[in-house]
């Protein structure tokens, strides 16, 4: 067994093609198809499936590309740290992070650490924080940032900020009333439309945990609608579609402009951390122990 077989399994395995992958690895197909068909013979495994549609993983083959994906990723990180994959000096540190940290923590984040470290590059890859978690998991991502905390496999969790979630709402009359009264949130959250945040999203993760809290079920709210993008969320709830938890970092330009009413969760325990998350059983690369170090220089 080889790293070149390895790699060959792999694409065909995402590509779902021998043609295709023999072209991205600038091979004949025939010697793609004799690199899967001696892994299988060395493993005494059937690790593709053929059909009419392409090219499947059995459930042999979905254990192996496990396996060699990690392989791979750790071939790539070697040729980096020592000079190997054509990059005269540094790395590319791939951070995945969920929305609000990307958004308004991230930028600070990186203006430091590149202007201490700056031969280092930085690829960020957005998503929510189950995908982020995902990606630390399978090892598609160096670091994460994250507003929740999901336990799996060996993610190390390190929380660095504190955030505080707040309830949003259009500018009107109803909302202004009850928020001179000061009047519980409790008492008529559930009674509103609700902008939902995606089934992955942090932000959901713990309005759902602060709400369950006081007895208050996220499930039997009137959800009007489900939306990955906070801004999409602001402006709907401008344009009085409903009501919505966000992070106060999202909302505060629209409430210092009057456009949205914000409530304070306060009462409800409204604090969530926002975490930085990674492997600690998983070798990293240098930048990624710099920009650690970073993270706690500014937040600690």
């Amino acid at each position: 067994m080889n790293l070149k077989q390895l790699e060959a399994f792999v694409r065909v395995a995402e590509t779902k093609s021998f043609s295709v992958t023999a072209k991205q690895l600038y091979l004949t197909q025939p010697t793609v198809s004799a690199h899967i068909a001696s892994l299988e013979k060395e493993l005494n495994a059937c690790l593709l499936v053929r059909n009419t549609k392409g090219v499947a993983l059995s459930e042999t083959g979905k254990e192996l590309y496990a396996y060699a994906e990690q392989m791979l990723e750790l071939e790539r990180k070697i040729k980096e740290r020592f000079g190997l994959d054509g990059r005269s000096a540094g790395s590319v540190l791939r951070v995945a992070a969920s929305t609000v940290p990307a958004q308004y923590l991230l930028p600070d984040i990186m203006a430091v650490f590149l202007k201490n470290y700056p031969d280092e590059q930085i690829k960020i890859m957005e998503s929510d924080s189950a995908g982020v978690i995902e990606m630390i998991r399978t090892h598609r991502a160096d670091i994460g940032f994250t507003g929740t905390v999901i336990e799996r496999g060996n993610c190390t969790y390190f929380p660095f900020y504190q955030d505080e979630l707040v309830l949003i709402t259009p500018m009107e009359k109803r909302f202004l009333e009850r928020k001179e009264r000061g009047e519980n949130i409790s008492r008529w959250i559930g009674k509103e439309p609700f902008i939902m945040r995606e089934e992955g999203s942090g932000t959901r993760k713990e309005a759902e945990k602060i709400l369950s809290s006081r007895g208050i079920n996220l499930s039997e709210f009137n959800v009007a609608a489900v939306v990955e993008n906070p801004e999409t969320v602001k402006r709907s709830v401008e344009n009085g579609v409903g009501i919505s938890i966000l992070s106060q970092l999202t909302a505060e330009e629209e409430a210092m402009a009057g456009k949205l009413l914000v409530f304070p969760l306060e009462e409800m325990g409204g604090r969530r951390a926002i975490n930085l998350v990674y492997d600690a059983g998983y070798p990293h690369l240098p930048a990624a122990d710099k920009f650690i170090q970073e993270v706690k220089k500014l937040y600690l």
